[in-house]
């Protein structure tokens, strides 16, 4: 009888061991798993350009004013590809050939280029001429969304 709880505290101390070699061994998947979820762009540079540029308009929380929609609403069922298709869409910028309706190689490619920074010329009235809006178009997506989400 002596026998059963040395057995037992060896099993213990065993299981112990064994969930702490799991979690190691599991961390890096996860955090991959973590990275590949976040939106492409910088949070607080969208923090930044939207209070700089788009503020005025949309109010400095993104909630919308009598000028200009709520773009927390908005963003909450996008993804990134649909805010730039959105974009793209809204507002007409070189894809005057390509079909509104429905995906084209044109547009996916286009999407791909501002995706990857290759490319982010935008035309909106507040963004004409504004390189620094132009070139962050991922980060305003990232701290919209991070907004969003957090007012779910």
């Amino acid at each position: 009888m002596a026998l059963r709880p040395t057995l037992l505290m060896t099993l213990i101390a065993a299981a112990a061991v064994a969930g702490c070699a799991l979690e190691v061994q599991n961390r890096q998947p996860a955090q991959e798993l973590a990275q590949a979820a976040k939106p492409p762009g910088s949070v607080y540079t969208g923090w930044r350009v939207f209070q700089e540029r788009c503020a005025g308009c949309h109010g400095e929380a993104a909630t919308g004013s009598s000028q200009a929609p709520d773009l927390l609403m908005r963003v909450r069922t996008l993804g990134p590809r649909g805010f730039m298709s959105r974009v793209l869409f809204r507002y007409d910028w070189g894809l005057r050939d390509v079909p509104p309706e429905g995906e084209s190689p044109a547009r996916e490619a286009l999407v791909d280029e501002i995706l990857q920074r290759r490319q982010g010329a935008l035309v909106m009235p507040a963004w004409q001429g504004e390189p620094q809006v132009q070139a962050h178009i991922a980060d305003l997506y990232a701290w919209l969304s991070a907004r969003a989400d957090s007012h779910a």
